[in-house]
């Protein structure tokens, strides 16, 4: 059985810090690229960051760059998001992605998806 567990959510002040875990289970995760998306109330889902199963290559929206660093731990089967400087537009529910294919995370259309946490940026 294959799951998408993310942890790391929660409450923050603007300009705090949060961590996000997503762990891979039932697939080689060395194998997955694997992506952060987020939606917030009322709005679509849209891409956060995505980085490379193979080559770790990694990709950011512009509204998350110089603060987000996506990263992965293959030993973990662990993706994660650092999020410094946080602002209250990154309230949102954030959810992993995982695919066999970097250009499917990217599309959105990851072949699994984990549940989300919930992130709260206070002002």
């Amino acid at each position: 059985q294959v799951q998408l567990v993310e942890s790391g959510g929660g409450l923050v002040q603007t300009g705090g810090s949060l961590r996000l875990s997503c762990v891979l289970s039932g697939r080689t995760f060395s194998t997955y690229s694997m992506g952060w998306f987020r939606q917030a109330p009322g709005k679509d889902r849209e891409f956060v960051a995505a980085i490379g199963g193979s080559d770790g290559v990694t990709y950011s929206a512009d509204s998350v760059k110089g603060r987000f660093t996506i990263s992965r731990d293959n030993a973990k089967n662990t993706v994660y998001l650092q999020m410094n400087s946080l602002k209250p537009e990154d309230t949102a529910v954030y959810y992993c992605s995982a695919a066999n294919l970097l250009r499917a995370v990217l599309g959105a259309r990851g072949d699994y998806w984990g549940q989300g946490t919930q992130v709260t940026v206070s002002s």
